[in-house]
C-alpha cells in the first residue's frame, strides 16, 4: 500500500480486508485482462466492418424462459435515485434526499484520488452505521434525517479498465473495481443483512455477457468468503456501452442469481458509439452534442429495448440522467433545468420505466411526482411488457438519423466543456456543474471523442470550413485565454495547464485513448 495518509482510513485498511481484496485480486485478474484483451479484438472487427450484431451463439438464451431472482424488499420500489460522488456531505444529502435510492458513485461522479477512494469508504461505513456527520467551513452542520426513509445505498465501483495505483498484490497494481467493491462488501455486506438491507452494486463499462459473468463469480466467492448466504448481493448494470446493448438478455442470465435490473446509462452509451465507430466512415459522425437526445431514434429505440428485455426477466428498467441542474441563484435557468427534467422524466415513465436519475436534491421532487403519477399505488411497472417493441440491430446503429450539422459553437463549447472538467478532476471533483448542466467523466468523454472523430474524419462545420487539428488547437488557445482572463492570478493555481494537455493528447493524438481518465490519472501523480 502506497497511498497518503486518510483520516479514517485505519477503519477500512485493516489487514483483513487487505487480505479479501488480494484473494480477489488473485483469483481474477488474470481474467480479467483476458476479457480486456476481447475487447480489443471486438472493437476492431467492428471498426473493420462497421458492424455489430446480436450473437448467433447465445440465441438460446434470448428466446428461453428465465427470469432474475426477486427483488429484496428495499429495492422493489426505484422510483427516484439520486446520483452523487461519496464525500461526506454528499453521502448525507443524498440519504436525506427523500430519493428511494442513492447511487454512491466510485466512478465517473468521483475522482480516483486516494482520498476520494478511501474516504468514500469511511462515508459510507459511517453512514451504514448512523454515525456520520459533517460540518462545512462555514459552521453549518449536517446529519441524518431521524423523521423519514433514507434512501437504499447502492455503490458504483470502477470498471474492469482501471487499476489502483495505491494497492499492490504480487508487484501488480490491483484491479480497482475489486478494491471499491472488496472494501465496502468486506466491512458492510453482514452490517447492511441486520439492518435489512444488503450489499447493492452499479456495474459500470460493461461490455459484455462475460464481463457480467466475471461480476457474477466475483459476487459468489466473496459471499462465500464471508459466509454471507449465496445471492445477497443484487446488482444492477448500466447498459452504456454500445456492445452491451446487443448482449442486455444475456447480461441478465449470467447474472440472474445477483441481478436487480439494467439502467439506460445514456451519456456514456453515446461516448460508446463515438468510440467505436471513431474510424467507420462519415456516417458514423455525429452533429453537435446538444442535438443528440433520447428522443434520437437510435436512443429511443436502445431504452425501449431495455425496458422491453428487462420487464421480460423480472428485472427493473431504471432511466438516465438527465444532465440540465436547477441553480438557486437563477431563476430563469432554473426553470429551464425543471422544464427539461420534467419533459426527460414523463418521457421515461411513459416508456415503462421503473425509476430514474436525478444529480440534484431539488429534482427529486419532480421525477417523483412523474413517476407517483404513472405507478399509482404500484411501486414499479414491471407489468408493462412493452410487447409493442420490436427493435433491430439497424434501429440500435441508426446512427444517420441524428439530424443536424457540426458547429463551431459545438466544437467550441466541446473543448470548453473537456478542458473545464479535466482541471476540476485534476483537482479531485468528478461532478462538475458546467453552465447549469453536470459534466461527468462521460460527458467530457464524449466532448473529447467527438473532437477526435471529426478530425480523422475529415469532417466539415456548417459554414464548409474542414476541422483540422490546427483549428482545435486554435479553439483550445481561445478558451484558455477566455479562462485566463476570467481567473486572472488565480489561473495559475489551479490546473488548466495539465487540463489542456491532456485533452490535447486524448482528442488530437493519432492513436485513441480509449478513457480520458487514465492519461489524466497519470498525470494527476506526477
Amino acid at each position: 500500500m502506497t497511498g497518503p495518509p486518510v483520516d479514517g482510513q485505519d477503519t477500512i485498511l485493516t489487514t483483513e480486508a487487505l487480505d479479501f481484496v488480494a484473494a480477489l485480486q488473485r483469483e481474477f485478474v488474470e481474467r480479467r485482462d483476458e476479457l480486456l484483451a476481447a475487447r480489443k479484438t471486438r472493437r476492431d472487427e467492428v471498426s473493420r466492418t462497421g458492424k455489430l450484431d446480436f450473437l448467433p451463439e447465445t440465441q438460446a438464451v434470448r428466446d428461453g424462459d428465465w427470469r432474475v431472482a426477486a427483488a429484496p424488499a428495499d429495492l422493489v420500489d426505484r422510483r427516484v435515485e439520486m446520483t452523487g460522488p461519496t464525500d461526506r456531505k454528499m453521502t448525507i444529502n443524498a440519504l436525506n434526499s427523500g430519493a428511494r435510492v442513492w447511487l454512491a458513485d466510485m466512478e465517473d461522479a468521483s475522482t480516483p484520488h486516494w482520498h476520494n477512494v478511501i474516504g468514500g469508504q469511511v462515508n459510507l461505513r459511517d453512514a451504514i452505521r448512523r454515525d456520520i456527520t459533517f460540518t462545512n467551513e462555514k459552521g453549518k452542520e449536517y446529519a441524518l434525517r431521524t423523521d423519514q426513509r433514507l434512501a437504499t445505498i447502492v455503490v458504483r465501483p470502477r470498471g474492469w479498465h482501471f487499476d489502483e495505483k495505491h494497492l499492490v498484490v504480487d508487484g501488480s497494481p490491483v484491479v480497482g473495481a475489486l478494491v471499491d467493491f472488496g472494501l465496502y462488501f468486506f466491512h458492510n455486506a453482514q452490517e447492511l443483512l441486520d439492518r435489512g438491507s444488503g450489499p447493492y452494486f452499479y456495474l459500470p463499462k460493461t461490455e459484455s455477457h462475460l464481463e457480467a459473468r466475471l461480476w457474477n463469480d466475483v459476487f459468489t466467492v466473496a459471499e462465500q468468503r464471508l459466509g454471507i448466504p449465496h445471492g445477497t448481493v443484487r446488482a444492477t448494470v448500466l447498459i452504456e456501452t454500445i456492445p452491451a446493448a446487443f448482449e442486455m438478455d444475456e447480461i441478465l442470465y449470467e447474472l440472474r442469481e445477483h441481478a436487480s435490473g439494467l439502467n439506460a446509462g445514456r451519456w456514456d452509451y453515446l461516448f460508446s458509439i463515438i468510440k467505436y465507430f471513431r474510424d467507420s466512415g462519415p456516417e458514423f459522425v455525429l452533429p453537435d452534442r446538444s442535438l443528440i437526445g433520447m428522443p434520437t431514434p437510435f436512443m429511443r429505440a436502445y431504452a425501449e429495448l431495455l425496458v422491453q428485455t428487462c420487464h421480460r426477466r423480472g428485472a427493473f428498467a431504471i432511466g438516465g440522467m438527465s444532465a440540465f441542474i436547477p441553480s438557486r441563484k437563477d431563476k430563469e435557468a432554473n426553470e429551464r433545468a425543471f422544464a427539461k427534467v420534467r419533459e426527460d422524466k414523463q418521457r421515461e415513465a411513459g416508456q415503462g420505466f421503473d425509476g430514474s436519475w436525478v444529480a440534484h436534491p431539488d429534482l427529486v421532487p419532480v421525477c417523483q411526482e412523474i413517476f407517483d403519477s404513472v405507478l399509482g399505488d404500484q411501486p414499479n411497472q414491471l407489468d408493462v411488457l412493452r410487447d409493442d417493441v420490436h427493435v433491430t440491430a439497424e434501429d440500435l446503429l441508426d446512427i444517420a438519423s441524428a439530424e443536424g450539422e457540426i458547429t463551431l459553437a459545438g466544437l467550441t463549447g466541446n473543448v470548453e466543456v473537456a478542458a473545464r472538467y479535466l482541471e476540476a478532476w485534476l483537482g479531485g471533483l468528478g461532478a462538475v456543474g458546467i453552465h447549469n448542466l453536470m459534466e461527468d467523466a462521460a460527458t467530457a468523454e464524449i466532448s473529447r471523442s467527438q473532437i477526435w472523430q471529426w478530425v480523422h474524419n475529415g469532417s466539415r462545420l456548417d459554414d464548409g470550413t474542414l476541422i483540422t487539428a490546427e483549428l482545435v488547437r486554435d479553439v483550445m488557445e481561445q478558451e484558455r485565454s477566455a479562462i485566463r482572463a476570467e481567473l486572472g492570478d488565480a489561473y495559475d493555481d489551479r490546473n488548466f495547464e495539465t487540463a489542456f494537455r491532456v485533452l490535447e493528447q486524448v482528442a488530437l493524438a493519432d492513436d485513441y485513448v480509449d478513457f480520458l481518465t487514465l492519461p489524466a490519472y497519470e498525470a494527476a501523480a506526477s
